[in-house]
């Protein structure tokens, strides 16, 4: 009879672990399923990581630093002049570029003496651009084009580096189908933690976007 409720005993205890490890591997099957849920669609239609790659953007941007990249907004809206974006490159769409937008659809830019200048919609006026709040004072801007007119859905983009950028004076205007999204935070190096905001920018233009 003891050697009856022992092999009981030891059949019931086995059950209750194959059912306590059952129950176990369920739960975190369901954790793993419910974090994928809420990660994916963040990863890959919110938010994506990046990392600076040279020196194109420079004073502001360095190479290896790690951005967070806001993919969201440019489905609600468009970029803004001044806004930092990742885009593919227009010859190769397996490389990505991070420039600055300078020039927004329908405007003209040209490019003269080292400065920039920008035409409005339905303006015969060139008025030059003021990029203080980013750039020294004496950078200067160079480039053979004389002037570029842009249209829908295209941007002229430049590197803060404009002696070491290949941007829009040499691949031409992106088409925002190529715009990945814009720089949002500056999660590395850690000295360095930032967030990004362009419509603080004061660009002394008056023209309507």
């Amino acid at each position: 009879m003891d050697q009856l409720n022992d092999e009981l005993n030891t059949d019931t205890k086995s059950r209750h672990f194959w059912k306590s490890s059952l129950s176990f591997v369920l739960e975190i099957t369901k954790t793993v399923i419910i974090s994928l849920a809420i990660i994916l669609p963040i990863r890959y239609f919110l938010i994506q990581p990046f990392v600076v790659d040279g020196a194109s953007m420079q004073p502001n941007f360095h190479d290896k630093e790690y951005l967070i990249i806001d993919e969201i907004s440019y489905r609600f809206g468009a970029p803004e002049r001044g806004d930092v974006v990742v885009f593919k490159n227009p010859e190769n769409h397996k490389e990505f570029y991070i420039k600055r937008t300078i020039g927004l659809p329908g405007e003209s830019v040209k490019i003269e003496d080292g400065e920039i200048y920008i035409k409005a919609i339905n303006s015969d006026e060139f008025i030059k651009i003021n990029e203080l709040d980013y750039l020294p004072e004496d950078y200067k801007t160079f480039s053979y084009l004389k002037e570029v007119d842009l249209k829908d859905n295209e941007y002229f983009v430049l590197g803060d580096n404009r002696n070491n950028s290949k941007d829009s004076r040499i691949i031409g205007p992106v088409n925002k189908s190529l715009i990945i999204g814009k720089v949002w935070f500056r999660g590395l190096p850690l000295n360095k933690i930032s967030t990004f905001d362009s419509s603080k920018f004061n660009y002394g233009l008056e023209i309507t976007k």
